[in-house]
């Protein structure tokens, strides 16, 4: 036994040792394979199966099959979660789909503009990269807009979405116009603030598809130009970064004028890069000034971002579309850790087109070993957290994963009183004064921490249950699609329940989904895991 153990941790030192080559020979063109399958099949849908006046159609045939669920014996009932293959989301769990009954949400088309409203009704199927092709040469996009293009727009919905014209909106669920549900009796309800399912409008953010399945949705737009005026600050200092940023976000003055988009990429604790972007036309006399930062050859953007600190602060012309998914080619900075040379310009120009592997691919072929391995030697963490606490959230991370870049966007977080669903109103002193919101941020902590690259003890979940510790203090939240380390009773501790569970019994979603805690808890024994990985290899 010992030296059967023993030999399955040289294989997986090997792995790591050689992740690079690994990922480059193998998942890169596999991912690439991968990547023309899903859109031939997505096409072939599209032209065969799939149209947008068919909407109605597809989802009576859901209904059907809910009602057929319906009729089962008790003693046959599994609780409903769409056939949607765990590894086709971008969570990094893998919730036990093999035991329930599943059921087809096969719902991929975008159905109407309406410029008069400024609302796009989508399928929930539709993907962030889908949208952006279709919005951008229109002259509009998503008022929140998330970077990766794999990320379904009804995931969104169900979990949350942040973007950097967030502290101009707040988050995804504040662009949300109306939900189009069918409950767990088959029934079709449309969903929005002000009408008999207000309850429900307010819940289904943060529910994470445990309430009913989401059949479409309507989402605010915004009116847009080619090109974004993006300028580079480098600023040393950690206090100087953290007040630019409460300025420039509005976290201190409801009536400062914000920029269109607004960002920061923290290197080390005292340097960062805050990016102030404002839609703008090309003057003539500036063309060279343009820079399409998405093109395959070029450096990543973080590593772009990065060389200001060097040559000092600058501005330059980026198209929309590209600005929209500048992190998509390396999954922000995540793919540094599978291909430490990716970024490397012989590499960006005979192979940067490969980039980036498909999320889905990796999760595709994730066996319970490496889903352990990575679950204790990285972090894939976005944190919501007040903007007036920033230096105690930079220094925690540092504490804690001491691992840099960190990715820092405002948000506004709004005090809906009593239709707050699942999250807790911002407290008094986080509010911006005169207003009914208070100005949080996300805290993007993505890859290895120190001592595990330095292959030193770790013990990767006490880290993680400190942090959340440290966030239920501050009055913060994690998103959901990460893996959780709380107990039921601390995550009941941190969101709010009270109107989730009332709206689970009234639409009859009890026995039927599965309960918020166990669709997002990890399908793993992290306590376990985390223990039997903490020594180094």
């Amino acid at each position: 036994m010992g030296a059967e153990v023993s030999w399955k941790r040289q294989i997986g030192r090997w792995m790591e040792d050689h992740r690079g080559l690994i990922i480059v020979l193998v998942v890169l063109p596999l991912s690439l394979l991968f990547d023309y399958f899903m859109r031939l099949r997505h096409w072939i849908f599209r032209k065969f199966i799939s149209a947008p006046e068919k909407h109605d159609e597809r989802v009576r045939v859901i209904q059907q099959k809910i009602m057929k669920w319906n009729k089962l014996p008790q003693d046959q009932k599994k609780l409903m979660c769409t056939a949607r293959p765990n590894w086709q989301s971008l969570s990094t769990t893998f919730f036990r789909k093999d035991l329930c009954h599943k059921i087809p949400i096969p719902l991929y088309d975008i159905l109407e503009l309406k410029p008069d409203k400024m609302t796009i009704r989508v399928e929930p199927m539709v993907s962030v990269g889908q949208v952006t092709d279709f919005l951008v040469p229109r002259g509009y996009t998503l008022a929140v807009c998330l970077e990766v293009a794999e990320a379904s727009l009804g995931g969104l919905a169900m979990g949350v979405g942040m973007t950097t014209y967030s502290h101009k909106v707040g988050l995804y669920q504040e662009t949300i116009m109306a939900y189009e549900m069918v409950l767990a009796d088959g029934s079709f309800v449309k969903v929005t603030r002000d009408n008999e399912y207000s309850d429900l409008f307010y819940t289904l953010p943060w529910s994470h598809g445990t309430l009913g399945f989401l059949v479409a949705l309507e989402l605010q737009i915004i009116k847009i130009k080619p090109y974004l005026k993006l300028e580079y600050i480098p600023v040393q200092g950690q206090k100087k970064y953290c007040n630019m940023m409460r300025d420039l976000s509005g976290a201190l003055d409801k009536h400062f004028e914000t920029p269109d988009y607004l960002e920061a990429t923290v290197f080390n604790k005292e340097e960062a890069v805050v990016m102030v972007g404002n839609f703008s036309d090309v003057p003539s006399h500036e063309q060279h000034k343009i820079n399409r930062v998405n093109r395959w050859y070029k450096p990543w953007f973080y590593k772009h971002v990065e060389g200001f600190l060097r040559k000092g602060g600058d501005y330059e012309y980026v198209p929309l579309e590209d600005y929209l998914l500048r992190h998509n080619r390396a999954i922000f900075w995540v793919v540094e850790t599978m291909i430490s040379f990716g970024n490397n310009p012989i590499f960006r120009f005979f192979l940067g087109w490969l980039l980036p592997p498909k999320i889905a691919f990796l999760k595709f072929t994730t066996t319970p070993g490496v889903r352990a391995m990575t679950f204790t030697k990285q972090v894939f963490q976005d944190i919501v957290l007040p903007m007036n606490q920033l230096e105690d959230q930079i220094n925690k991370s540092e504490e804690l994963f001491d691992l840099y870049p960190i990715l820092i966007y405002p948000c506004r977080i709004y005090d809906h009183g009593p239709h707050s669903g699942q999250l807790r109103s911002p407290r008094k002193e986080q509010m911006v004064p005169g207003t009914n919101y208070g100005m949080f941020n996300d805290l993007g902590v993505y890859g290895v921490p120190r001592l595990v690259k330095e292959k030193k003890r770790y013990d990767a979940v006490d880290a993680m249950r400190q942090m959340e510790r440290f966030t239920e203090s501050l009055g913060g939240y994690p998103f959901l699609y990460a893996d959780t380390f709380m107990t039921r009773e601390e995550f009941d501790r941190m969101f709010d329940l009270t109107a989730y569970e009332t709206v689970r019994r009234k639409y009859h979603a009890v026995g039927a989904f599965p309960h918020l805690y166990d669709k997002i808890k990890p399908e793993i024994d992290v306590f376990a895991v985390g223990k039997a990985y903490m020594d180094p290899l």
